[in-house]
C-alpha cells in the first residue's frame, strides 16, 4: 500500500523504505549540462523493474531514482533505469498516467540546484548565500585579558624571524560520506544534490586552499577517498600527510597534514583506543600524534607536538570518552617530553564530542577533575537529564590499561634481586603486569599540560553561544583547538612540576558563527559549506 500511495501522489519509494523522490515531470528545462528526456520513453520501462536498479544518488542511500541523475555520468544514448523487477510486476496495472501529456518531460538534473522542487522540508530557511567569517586578532595571548579586533578584509600573515616562528593550524571534521549516508536523518534539511561526494569534495578542497594553513588536522577522513583524492590533492598543494584509520570495520579516520616548507617530521605516533583486554574500551576511535620540527635555518627551536582525535560520540558513555582522552594525553606526554625533562609546545585538535563547560572540557583546560558522584551521561554535557544513569566508577579504567590518574603511562616498579657479588639489579619486566597503587583509588584526574582553547565559545557582546556543527538535530560546539599557553600561577598547581618550553601565543583566529547565522544559509552542509562542521583556524607564534 505504501508503494501505491507513493505512485498516486507522484513519488518513487526508496528500496530500503525511506525517502521519497518526485516522479512526476518538472517543467521543461535545459540549463548548462542538464538535459531532458520525453516522458513516453520513461513510461515504457518504469513499471517493469525494481527500484534497486537505479543509479547511486547523492546523499542518503546507495540507490535512487531518476530525477537526480547527472548527465555528466552518462552518454545521451543511455536508457533510464526501470523501477520494478520483471519477476515482481507492478500489481496495479490498471493505473495509467492518462492525465499526463505524451509530450511531457522529466528533468534529469545535474548536481546543481536548479529547482525549488529540489528543496527539502522542515528546516529549510528563507535565504541561500555565503556565510561571512572574519579574522579576530588577539592582542594579548593571556585569555583573561584578550582584546579582539575584527577585520574581514585583512588576512593576518604568519611571518618568521630569527626570534619568532609563526604557523597556522586548521582543525576540520570533513564528514565521511559513508557516515553521512548511514545517518541520513541528520540531513533532512539539505537539498540532496549537495550531499554527494562529487559535489562536496571540491568545496572542501577549495576551503583548504583558501585558508592555506601550515598544519591540517582532519577528522572523518574516509579511507578510500583519502587514497584516491584527498591525499593526492593535498600533496599537490605542498603537504605531507599522515593517516590513522579507525579500527574494526569503520571506514574513516584522522589525518594530520603539514607543509613541507614549514616543518620536518620527527615521529608519527598513532593511538588506538580499542583494547581487547579492557572491556570498557570496545569502541574503534583513534588519535594521531606527530612531533614536528620547525624549519628555521638561523635559529634552533623546540619541536612542536600536534595531536588530532575524534572521541566517541555516544552522549551516555562519558566513562569511555574520559578514558579515550586519558590515553591520548598519555601519548602526548610521552611524545612531547624532551631530553631535559621539559615539554615542547603542544597543539591538540579534534572533535571531542563534548560541549564547552562540560566536565570533560573543564578537565582539558584546568588540568584536574574530581569525578566522584558524577553521572556517566553528564561528562560531555550533551545529555540534558541524568535520570537512570549510573555514576562513574572509581577508578574509571582498570589497572591493566597502564595509565595513571595523572594521564601518563605508568612506570613499572621492578623487584630488585641480589647478584652473587652483592650488587643489586632489576629483573626483566613483565609487560603485562602493572603496579596498582593507592593513587588508583582516587577520584581525581590530572594532567600536566597548560592548555587553553583558541575560541571563547560565546559572542563577547551578546553571550550567544558559537557553534561548530549544525544539522537537523542540533547546533552545538564539539570541535576545538587547544594549545600550550603559560598561565599565571601554573607552577603552584598540584602536579604541575613539568615545565613548558616556549609557550605558544595566539595571534588570530577565524571567527565562528551562531546557530541563527548558519540557518540563514540553510544550516550545514549547504551549497558553499560541504561538511556539517565548520573548519576551525588559528595562527600561533612560537618565541625562540
Amino acid at each position: 500500500m505504501e508503494a501505491w500511495r507513493c505512485v498516486r501522489r507522484g513519488y518513487g519509494r526508496c528500496v530500503v523504505g525511506r525517502g521519497r523522490y518526485p516522479m512526476l515531470p518538472h517543467h521543461q528545462k535545459s540549463l548548462g549540462r542538464d538535459w531532458t528526456t520525453p516522458w513516453e520513453n520513461l513510461q515504457k520501462c518504469c513499471w517493469n523493474r525494481h527500484i534497486s536498479s537505479c543509479m547511486r544518488w547523492p546523499g542518503h542511500y546507495s540507490r535512487a531514482p531518476y530525477p537526480y541523475f547527472s548527465s555528466r555520468h552518462f552518454s545521451l544514448n543511455w536508457r533510464p533505469p526501470c523501477l520494478f523487477e520483471s519477476r515482481a510486476p507492478f500489481q496495479y496495472w490498471n493505473w495509467r498516467p492518462d492525465s499526463l501529456s505524451q509530450t511531457s518531460l522529466i528533468h534529469l538534473s545535474s548536481y546543481i540546484m536548479n529547482s525549488e522542487g529540489d528543496e527539502p522540508s522542515s528546516k529549510r530557511r528563507k535565504h541561500q548565500g555565503t556565510i561571512q567569517r572574519h579574522w579576530e586578532y588577539i592582542c594579548n595571548h593571556n585569555k583573561e585579558n584578550t582584546k579582539i579586533l575584527g577585520d574581514e578584509n585583512v588576512d593576518p600573515v604568519c611571518e618568521d624571524s630569527e626570534s619568532n616562528f609563526d604557523f597556522s593550524v586548521m582543525s576540520y571534521n570533513i564528514l565521511s560520506q559513508d557516515l553521512l549516508e548511514d545517518n541520513s536523518h541528520l540531513y533532512k534539511h539539505c537539498r540532496r544534490p549537495v550531499l554527494h561526494w562529487s559535489f562536496r569534495f571540491p568545496n572542501i578542497l577549495k576551503e583548504i586552499k583558501h585558508f592555506d594553513a601550515d598544519v591540517l588536522c582532519l577528522q572523518e577522513v574516509q579511507e578510500d577517498h583519502y587514497g584516491t583524492e584527498i591525499r593526492p590533492s593535498l600533496e599537490s598543494l605542498g603537504y605531507h600527510c599522515e593517516y590513522k584509520m579507525r579500527t574494526g570495520r569503520k571506514p574513516d579516520g584522522c589525518a594530520i597534514c603539514f607543509k613541507h616548507s614549514k616543518f620536518s617530521l620527527l615521529s608519527v605516533n598513532p593511538v588506538e583506543f580499542y583494547r581487547r583486554d579492557v572491556p570498557l574500551l570496545d569502541r574503534d576511535n583513534v588519535g594521531l600524534v606527530l612531533l614536528l620540527q620547525p624549519k628555521i635555518p638561523s635559529a634552533a627551536s623546540p619541536a612542536i607536538c600536534v595531536a588530532n582525535t575524534h572521541l566517541l560520540y555516544n552522549p551516555r558513555r562519558g566513562d569511555i570518552k574520559l578514558t579515550q582522552l586519558a590515553m591520548l594525553l598519555a601519548e602526548i606526554s610521552s611524545v612531547a617530553h624532551q631530553k631535559d625533562g621539559s615539554l615542547c609546545p603542544i597543539v591538540m585538535c579534534g572533535d571531542f564530542n563534548s560541549v564547552p563547560g562540560s566536565p570533560l572540557y573543564s578537565f582539558i583546560k584546568e588540568g584536574k577533575l574530581n569525578y566522584e558522584g558524577l553521572a556517566i551521561g553528564k561528562v560531555s554535557g550533551q545529555e540534558q537529564s541524568s535520570r537512570g544513569q549510573r555514576i562513574l566508577s572509581i577508578p574509571i579504567w582498570p589497572p591493566n590499561l597502564g595509565i595513571s590518574q595523572n594521564c601518563v603511562y605508568e612506570v613499572q616498579q621492578l623487584p630488585k634481586v641480589e647478584k652473587p657479588d652483592g650488587d643489586l639489579t632489576q629483573t626483566e619486566p613483565d609487560k603485562t603486569e602493572v603496579l596498582v597503587t593507592a593513587e588508583k583509588l582516587s577520584s581525581n584526574l590530572q594532567h600536566h599540560f597548560s592548555l587553553s582553547s583558541v575560541y571563547s565559545h560565546y559572542l563577547p557582546d551578546t553571550g550567544i553561544p558559537e557553534v561548530t556543527t549544525c544539522h537537523s538535530r542540533s547546533a552545538i560546539t564539539v570541535d576545538y583547538i587547544f594549545y600550550s599557553a603559560e598561565k599565571e600561577g601554573v607552577a603552584e598547581q598540584p602536579g604541575a612540576e613539568v615545565t613548558l618550553v616556549g609557550g605558544l601565543k595566539l595571534l588570530a583566529r577565524l571567527s565562528l558563527l551562531t546557530e541563527e547565522d548558519l540557518w540563514t544559509v540553510n544550516g550545514l552542509p549547504n551549497e558553499n559549506n560541504s561538511s556539517d562542521h565548520l573548519p576551525l583556524l588559528a595562527k600561533f607564534r612560537l618565541e625562540l
